[in-house]
């Protein structure tokens, strides 16, 4: 028989597996990469369940997977990009698998800004306390992320979008 703590851990992981496999989708492009930091980051956040669990466990959970993405891309500060979408994808909408290919055509803590501030609804101070970085920082990343954006989205290519 398991624990109550174990049994709202288990609530908790199947709330919040979908929104954080789809958020960090959008922050690695890749569906295996995603996984893996979804992986890591519940396993975290269950090792710390009982001090987490009073507050708001989805922002300890966000939390990690943010600073796990951004030590994945300063250990090897090497991205492969690709025109292709990922073999198998979360997502099949043509608009979807355009945006992701936009995305990874931005900075890492550009791409963490856009998706935290706009796909995960965050706020300026939220994001910023999520990445560790200044509001100002926040806004400045954001900025430059939504222009890049625009500007590949936009650009001669055919899009969906």
């Amino acid at each position: 028989m398991r624990s109550a703590l174990e049994q709202e851990f288990e609530k908790f992981f199947d709330d919040a597996s979908p929104r954080l496999l789809s958020a960090a989708w959008l922050l690695t492009g890749e569906q295996h990469a995603a996984e893996d930091l979804v992986q890591e980051a519940l396993a975290r956040t269950y090792a710390r369940w009982s001090r987490v669990r009073s507050g708001n466990p989805l922002a300890f959970a966000r939390r990690v997977m943010a600073n796990l993405h951004t030590d994945r891309w300063r250990k090897h500060r090497r991205e492969v990009l690709t025109d292709d979408p990922p073999e198998t994808s979360l997502v099949t909408d043509p608009q979807t698998v355009d945006l992701v290919r936009a995305l990874r055509g931005l900075s890492p803590r550009e791409r963490e800004c856009v998706v935290l501030r706009h796909y995960l609804d965050l706020s300026e101070k939220q994001t910023a306390e999520t990445l560790g970085i200044g509001v100002g920082s926040v806004k400045s990343y954001t900025m430059h992320g939504l222009r890049g954006l625009r500007a590949q989205l936009l650009e001669g290519e055919q899009t969906h979008v």
